[in-house]
């Protein structure tokens, strides 16, 4: 019985589900045809017929919420925003928080008359012509520096250390004496009745 209820309620949450969805489809259509129509008229109609001040004379405790309505389109509401946003000091001013609120283009840390070894298409220059350099001037001694000296001299004392001489192993015997591990086992179970 339990199974039979569950489906049925089921299905009655589903039917209510439609109906709700079908209501908001043509909610959106009869909306989407009034701001179709008021689309056509200027702001100024808009205005006067919505009885609303002009977002752009708007002052500092003014309200703003006739343009929040659904009814009014969304440039008019975006207009009332804007001024909002001016007027009000908290809503004007960034407190810092915000993520990526500076300017990190390029622009931003350009340097005047900065010259660098970059070309565009050929990359850094001086490693594109050292590539590109005739083999004598590879035969001639490279330069060595610290780091390497360094390395080579750690080597040369790693070399110079006695080796430890090599432990030999004891072979095993093959005989039948030695101990082989078992192999594993499974279980059995054995059921009386």
């Amino acid at each position: 019985m339990s199974e039979a209820r569950d489906f049925w309620s089921r299905r009655k949450a589903a039917v209510q589900a439609e109906a709700e969805a079908e209501r908001a489809t043509v909610e959106e259509k009869a909306l989407a045809a009034q701001h179709a129509e008021l689309d056509e008229k200027t702001d100024a109609e808009l205005l006067a017929e919505f009885n609303l001040p002009d977002p752009d004379q708007l002052q500092e405790g003014d309200d703003i919420s006739g343009f929040m309505a659904k009814a009014v389109p969304d440039r008019l509401r975006r207009r009332a925003l804007r001024r909002l946003w001016r007027l009000n000091p908290v809503l004007a001013n960034v407190d810092g928080l915000v993520d990526y609120g500076e300017d990190y283009t390029d622009a931003a840390c350009v340097i005047e008359n900065i010259q660098t070894a970059y070309q565009v298409g050929k990359g850094m220059l001086a490693h594109v012509e050292a590539l590109a350099a005739p083999e004598e001037v590879a035969e001639t001694e490279p330069e060595i520096d610290a780091s390497e000296l360094a390395e080579a001299e750690a080597d040369e004392s790693y070399a110079a250390e006695p080796s430890p001489e090599p432990m030999l192993m004891a072979a095993e015997e093959d005989s039948e004496d030695a101990e082989l591990t078992p192999a594993p086992r499974r279980m059995k179970f054995e059921f009386e009745g």
